[in-house]
């Protein structure tokens, strides 16, 4: 192999090395005694929401907006990766009063 294409490969290998990849993140939204909390969180496209339900009774994430309606059983976790920008107003339908807000913001381009 060529010295100056053995530097080149070792030079891209170095760069690679010190690239750190982009993570998503994950958001935790507790839903107790009939309250969601947090009531506005903030996450990325691409970031998971994590819907923990501590109630003995099931709630919903429902999106006024229709992106999104998760249904929690009772003393359950579930999931849900984000996959738009936004402002989303979301309500858990059996119980309408409990209602919360999540802004999504777009992942910058690397």
């Amino acid at each position: 192999m060529q010295p100056g294409r053995l530097r080149l490969m070792a030079g891209v290998l170095s760069l690679a090395a010190m690239a750190v990849p982009v993570h998503a993140a994950t958001i935790t939204i507790v839903m107790e005694n009939l309250v969601i909390s947090p009531a506005e969180a903030t996450a990325k496209v691409g970031d998971t929401i994590e819907w923990v339900n501590k109630d003995v009774v099931a709630h919903t994430a429902t999106a006024k907006n229709g992106d999104f309606d998760v249904m929690m059983p009772p003393t359950k976790t579930v999931t849900y990766v984000v996959k738009k920008a936004g402002s989303v107003d979301y309500y858990c339908r059996f119980h309408p009063n409990m209602k919360a807000m999540l802004k999504i913001e777009r992942e910058p381009s690397p």
